[in-house]
């Protein structure tokens, strides 16, 4: 399958991996209202079938991953109410894709995460990071609250009470500090974007059907008292037992051989 990625230019599909700039270069790398549209036509597509990709890839395009909302763009708006909850909202279309995606999705967070790039962060699979990262939860410093989900998942990254502390003390926190405490999945002493994009491309070649069966899974835990959960459990293995990949993985391992899911 060929995506046409005309309407959506600073989106790329390349080795499996559907590469979504959440941050233009300029205006600090703040999140960009175009790149926010075209994340949300390619996520759109990539959720109807329209798209063939293995792994999802947010990275900012400059030398941060996102410092946040433009905030100058809040100042000159007509209505700053208004304002803020459009782009509110589509930043939250664009995190419930993200959610209902069935691939991985991995973030590249180099330089600086801050309020809706923070969200973003914590809203993949893979939080990738080194020792110049910095994640800043940013809100209180212009007065507002957190957007994203940020008051959502940072509580169940790193507990209730850190998660207050770390919202209203609106301190940086380092990229070792915050793989140690959570927020990032993965530190590197390597560069950022490059070990991203490698552990995407590695993600992309895996088992999909996988993939999208253990992130329903975990979406739904939730919900779901542990008998509910241990019968999706069931069904699931079961269904995945007699799919392309999971007889291909069953018999490379009996096989003593690597296997090679997608028929690949």
């Amino acid at each position: 399958m060929t995506p046409d990625l005309t309407a959506t230019p600073l989106v790329t599909l390349e080795d499996g991996v559907l590469t979504i700039p959440v941050s233009l270069e300029g205006r600090g790398n703040s999140l960009d209202s175009d790149a926010v549209t075209q994340a949300g036509a390619a996520l759109t597509a990539l959720l109807a079938g329209e798209i063939e990709a293995g792994a999802i890839l947010l990275v900012g395009l400059g030398k941060n991953f996102c410092a946040g909302g433009n905030v100058p763009g809040f100042a000159a708006a007509e209505d700053r109410s208004e304002h803020v909850r459009e782009l509110a909202d589509r930043l939250h279309a664009v995190v419930r894709q993200l959610e209902e995606a069935p691939v991985p999705v991995v973030a590249a967070v180099a330089g600086w995460a801050a309020g809706a790039g923070l969200s973003l962060a914590l809203a993949a699979d893979f939080s990738v990071g080194d020792p110049d990262t910095r994640l800043l939860a940013a809100y209180p410093g212009i007065g507002l609250s957190p957007d994203g989900g940020m008051s959502w998942r940072l509580p169940r990254a790193i507990g209730p009470a850190a998660a207050r502390a770390f919202i209203l003390g609106n301190e940086p926190v380092d990229g070792a500090r915050a793989h140690a405490i959570g927020l990032l999945t993965t530190f590197t002493e390597e560069d950022v974007p490059t070990t991203a994009r490698d552990l995407a491309v590695r993600l992309a070649s895996g088992p999909r059907a996988s993939y999208a069966a253990t992130k329903e899974l975990l979406r739904r835990s939730g919900e779901r008292t542990l008998a509910e959960q241990l019968d999706a459990e069931r069904d699931a293995i079961a269904a995945l037992a007699v799919s392309p990949d999971g007889i291909e993985g069953v018999d490379a391992f009996v096989a003593k051989r690597a296997p090679r899911f997608g028929g690949i």
